[in-house]
């Protein structure tokens, strides 16, 4: 099955359906985004879904929430915290401060911008 994300004002995910691969094969037997599109748009009357990949065609799975970026052809998650900086190579969001590698858990502290132990 493949999955495609139901995109919405701003680009933003707002649904995912799945598709059988047999809709997206071509006349030489070769999967298509465009056939997945097109069988998606007949069924629901909505023309703007992209394909999810797991592969990380698209950087990241795309899931409700998330943000279509057509210039970096990316699947965007929502931002976690106001302080954390987009990755531009996996277009995923990242600390300021680089979380501890000491073995224990921490949660983010939003207002120190540091990570506190989770006891």
């Amino acid at each position: 099955m493949a999955i495609f994300s139901k995109i919405g004002l701003n680009n933003k995910v707002i649904g995912t359906a799945e598709v059988h691969n047999n809709e997206l094969l071509d006349a030489n037997n070769e999967p298509n985004e465009n056939l997945g599109i097109s069988f998606l748009t007949n069924l629901t009357g909505w023309a703007l879904w992209k394909q999810s990949f797991k592969d990380g065609t698209r950087k990241n799975a795309g899931g409700i929430g998330y943000t279509y970026d057509e210039d970096r052809n990316a699947f965007i998650p929502p931002k976690p915290f106001n302080s954390w900086i987009l990755n531009e190579t996996t277009c995923r969001w990242e600390s300021p401060v680089v979380y501890p590698t000491d073995g224990q858990i921490y949660n983010w502290n939003e207002e120190t911008t540091t990570w506190d132990l989770n006891e």
